[in-house]
């Protein structure tokens, strides 16, 4: 793995259920595991994919799946002012959901890939890289 690259919620929600991306995701982390070089995912998008899957299966099921992902070679970035601001500064020009403006800023602040198949996410190709699956 060269470029760094960064989880959008979509990506690990669309590996755990099976989804189109899935496969694009698993060869993602076992490159990563390899490589020694982590995947990046912001906090607030773990929590999205916790909520996610608390939502439709049940708590239990979250805390199952999250201890997973912290086997997996998945670094959780913690969030501060700075990259609060960017999301922020993402959120106020256009129509992309608050969490998903985290993902971009992580993406953009680390020069990262970001890794999803949201489609909302075109609005920033012109600020951010974005590697599509699904």
């Amino acid at each position: 793995m060269s470029d760094p690259m960064v989880l959008d919620s979509y990506a690990l929600i669309a590996f755990f259920e099976d989804e189109p991306g899935a496969e694009q995701v698993y060869d993602l982390l076992v490159g990563a595991e390899e490589s020694g070089e982590n995947l990046l995912m912001s906090v607030i998008n773990l929590g999205e994919v916790w909520y996610s899957i608390a939502r439709a299966y049940s708590v239990d099921t979250a805390e199952e799946k999250l201890l997973e992902i912290h086997e997996m070679a998945i670094q959780v970035v913690d969030v501060d002012w700075d990259l609060t601001r960017v999301a922020a500064s993402f959120k106020a020009k256009g129509r992309l959901a608050y969490a998903d403006c985290f993902a971009a800023a992580l993406a953009h602040d680390r020069k990262a890939l970001l890794v999803t198949g949201d489609r909302e996410f075109r609005q920033l190709e012109n600020e951010i890289r974005v590697l599509w699956i699904g």
